[in-house]
Formats: C-alpha cells, structure tokens, sequence
C-alpha cells in the first residue's frame, strides 16, 4: 500500500514495495538494463569485434587457427614418438585424449579470458565512464559476449575435429547450447564482481595473473572426475566450471547426457553467481566513477 509522506508542507504518495515486488525488481533489472542499452552494447561489441584482428593480414582466420594449433600439438604429443605419457582413461586413444583435453579447454579460456581481462576492464574504459551517460554495467555484458564469440569458434573446430577422427557427430551436440547459456551467465556475474573489485584495487588484476594458471589444474581439463577416489571425485564438483567440463565432454565425445545433478549444480552456480556479481557491481556502481 502506498503511503503519504509531508514534504515542504506538500504531500507526497510515496510507493511501498514489498518483498516479493522488490524481489521481482531485482531479478529482472540486469536483463531489463541489456534490452535498455542493447543499441550501445552491440555498436561496441562490434567495434571490439573489428578491432580483434586490425592490422593482421590473417584477419579472423585467426580466430580459427588458434583452436586447430592447440588440437595440432595435443595430437601430436599423443600420436607420434614424442612418447609424452599418457593418462587417459583407460582403453582410450592418444587422439581421442587429444580432443578430451580440447573440449576441456573450450570451457576454460572462456573463463581464463575473462578472469583476466574484468579486473582492468572499467580503468580500460575509464574516459567513457566519466565523460558521458555510459552505462558502466555493460561493460561486463559486452566482454563476455566478445569471449563467447571466440568460444563459439573453439567450439566449432571442435566438433569439425570430432567429425573427422570418429565419422560422425553424437546427436546429443545439438545441445551444447544449453551448456554454454549458462556458462555464458556464470561468467558474466563473475565480470561484474571482477570489474567492481578491480575499480578499487589493481592487485584483483594480478591476483588473477597468477591464480589462473594454477586453477587449470584444479579444473578436470587432463583427467575426468570419474578417475578420482571418493570423495575427491565429489568435491572437484566444489569448482564450478567441472560441472561444465564434464557436460561438454558427455555431449560431444560420449554422446550422453550430463547427470541431472550435475545440471543442477551448474544451474545454480550460474543463477547465483549472476545475481551476486550484478547486486555486488551495483551497491557500488556510484562509487566505482570516483575510484576509477
């Protein structure tokens, strides 16, 4: 119920929400805010776009070569003489480790991108933010959907390097899609509590620098959870991004679904994280500008 308010001897109907309202508002204020300023988030998408591969006479063939160097020396290091040892699980091929550890990747660089450039990413566009009615949330929501393109990429070669090594494709692949929607959301509440805890304090930057390198090996990118003994085979699950891993791996290469709880677990990491980064970037959204 409204309630009046006296103001300069005028009075004022001053709106009352209650929990539930207030919860609605907040659920759907980051998406409300994209459709808002999706005219801007895309002119500088693109610019970014562009911007990727100016000047390189390779231009966007480079976005494709990267994913086929590394599924090249994956490939090689498993199939020739080079006798790197082999951990794979047990009764599978050199190549067929070689594209296991590729589609753990995809999922990591998606992240790793990420987690190294939100820190600095509010200083990088600093002038805009300060000189203009610039909408300093979308940064984040620009950045992921710039690594998500490059993802999408890795992905494509990915299923381009199955296809050839095996004859064909799991049909489960059509929805990989559903893996990567929220992996893509996951990420983009990690950019906004990265970006916010950057604005204050470059060393986020570094920290990042020298923590994600180590965290590949806390991720299932050159082992599968199946592999490890109760209850380490549980608690690498503690690490979002297995979750993702895992149901790439189960979509492409065994043409399974993921276990149900394991979606779960990857729902509710996303949505959650999501909403905390956006609520944390936003409780100091005004005083991001002054710090900055």
């Amino acid at each position: 119920m409204p309630s009046v308010k006296v103001v300069n001897g005028k009075q004022i109907v001053v709106e009352q929400l209650d929990r539930s309202q207030r919860l609605r508002r907040f659920l759907a204020k980051p998406f409300l805010e994209m459709i808002y300023s999706k005219e801007i988030v895309l002119a500088i998408l693109r610019r970014e776009l562009r911007a990727r591969f100016t000047g390189s006479a390779g231009g966007w063939l480079w976005a494709v070569a990267a994913p086929l160097f590394a599924i090249g020396v994956y490939t090689f290091a498993f199939t020739t003489k080079l006798q790197m040892s082999f951990v794979g699980e047990e009764g599978q091929r050199p190549i067929a480790y070689a594209l296991f550890i590729f589609a753990g990747l995809i999922v990591f660089n998606f992240f790793s991108e990420m987690a190294y450039r939100s820190p600095m990413l509010l200083h990088e566009y600093a002038h805009f933010i300060k000189q203009t009615i610039f909408p300093s949330d979308m940064l984040a929501v620009i950045a992921t959907m710039r690594a998500a393109v490059y993802t999408a990429i890795g992905a494509v070669v990915m299923l381009v390097c199955v296809l050839l090594v095996t004859g064909g494709l799991h049909w489960t692949v059509i929805f990989m899609p559903l893996v990567f929607l929220p992996l893509t959301i996951f990420l983009m509440g990690l950019a906004w509590f990265l970006c916010a805890v950057g604005a204050f304090t470059r060393d986020a930057g570094y920290l990042m620098i020298n923590i994600v390198p180590l965290f590949m090996f806390m991720t299932p990118i050159f082992f599968s959870h199946t592999n490890m003994s109760p209850p380490w085979n549980l608690l690498i699950y503690i690490n979002a991004l297995t979750a993702y891993v895992e149901a790439v791996r189960n979509l492409v290469l065994a043409g399974t679904f993921p276990n149900p709880l394991v979606v779960l677990w990857m729902l509710v990491t996303s949505f959650v994280t999501f909403y905390f980064g956006y609520w944390f970037f936003d409780r100091y959204r005004n005083v991001i500008v002054d710090v900055i």
